[in-house]
């Protein structure tokens, strides 16, 4: 379906794009979204920390103490709840995890922490933070959660946090984009994607305002109050180009097969015969821990949970199956479960898709975490 709003590229979405084309494609075709507990925890956190930022602390004194912690647990319980509920209303997701609130207060003070270094603070326990110092923080930021667009609405971005960079006199000497991260810390430097992400945020803030100070942008890891410099040449030019390549288009964009598209994180294999040619090719399709496949149900008990499934290989380009004959036994639980019923109660017939099943075993499992889909596949000449 050709968009409706004005096409416009992001990081995230450019990213994809040089990953595979089709994948890209896919993620704009309105398909059923997929979250995960580290997409919602880290939500979580960074809107708390925004909310951090942005307190009212009129009428407390400004050697105020111990009320950084109280507050801030407050605050991110509130966006945890928030991001639960939108967790389960996402079409695809696992089981939640409430067990990993702790982690997500471990990220949210980590990013205190750097919040406290951008003002010479280092070490400091949080219960000792008063009301002035926190004060001092607010008064560097310059955006919260901000949207960056380039003037031609061309190329966008949100960015975290605008900081003001200051001397020791207080004069401002640049802005600091700070990008919170609650992933893993990168190991020497950051990811290209990450470097590249990061850039485009300080180039369009360059391209909007013309009398700019220096701009720094930083990756700031919260898992070890870490800050990283996005280092590089401007990256508008490649931006554009990348804008005009994935212009709006009812006939899907070649694919890129290969390890880093269709053996990794696709969120839209279920819709991409090419990831099913290139599985099948690399002799990976049905086989390992968390593996992917296509199976024709033919028998599902559900007072055990179990199927009895038969194994599919492409019969050709168009994602068109092919019954191999080799059949598996398959237990069903959790979300996995819930999903095969309701596509059963829905009367769905044919082959489906199952995504980081256990398939290392005499009796496979599709748990919680695994996508349960009809096999759907979009050919390249588009939606039927």
């Amino acid at each position: 379906m050709v968009e409706e709003r004005k096409h416009s590229l992001s990081p995230s979405a450019w990213n994809r794009y040089e990953t595979c084309p089709r994948m890209y494609w896919l993620s704009r075709q309105g398909l059923p979204k997929k979250t995960g507990m580290a997409a919602s925890l880290g939500t979580a956190v960074h809107a708390s920390i925004e909310d951090l930022l942005q307190i009212d602390l009129t009428g407390r004194g400004p050697a105020e103490s111990n009320w950084l912690l109280q507050e801030g647990d407050t605050l991110l319980r509130k966006r945890w709840e928030e991001e639960k509920q939108l967790f389960h209303e996402t079409p695809r997701h696992p089981n939640w995890k409430e067990e990993k609130y702790s982690e997500a207060q471990k990220q949210q003070k980590g990013a205190i922490n750097m919040l406290l270094d951008h003002v010479g603070v280092q070490g400091l326990a949080h219960e000792r933070v008063t009301v002035a110092l926190w004060k001092k923080i607010q008064s560097l930021v310059i955006a919260v959660e901000g949207e960056l667009v380039t003037k031609d609405g061309q190329l966008m971005g949100r960015l975290d946090l605008l900081l003001a960079n200051v001397d020791d006199a207080g004069n401002l000497t640049g802005w600091l984009v700070a990008d919170l991260k609650t992933g893993k810390p990168p190991q020497g430097k950051l990811k290209p994607e990450v470097n590249r992400q990061l850039r485009m945020y300080r180039d369009i803030l360059l391209s909007n305002n013309e009398k700019a100070p220096p701009v720094q942008a930083q990756g700031w890891y919260t898992d070890t109050s870490s800050k990283w410099d996005a280092i590089g040449e401007n990256v508008l030019e490649a931006a554009y180009e990348a804008w005009s390549a994935t212009q709006p288009s009812d006939t899907p964009l070649d694919p890129t097969p290969g390890q880093s598209s269709c053996g990794g994180f696709c969120d839209w294999k279920a819709w991409c015969p090419h990831w099913w040619t290139w599985r099948h090719e690399n002799k990976s399709l049905h086989k390992g821990d968390f593996a992917d496949g296509v199976v024709l149900i033919h028998q599902y008990d559900e007072g055990r949970s179990t199927a009895t499934v038969e194994e599919c290989v492409p019969r050709n380009e168009f994602g068109e199956i092919e019954p191999t004959g080799e059949m598996r036994t398959v237990r069903f639980d959790g979300r996995g479960k819930e999903s095969l019923e309701a596509l059963l109660d829905a009367g769905h017939q044919g082959p489906l898709f199952l995504g980081s099943a256990m398939m290392n075993r005499d009796v496979w499992r599709v748990g919680p975490w695994c996508d349960v889909l009809p096999w759907a596949p979009i050919p390249d000449s588009g939606r039927p």
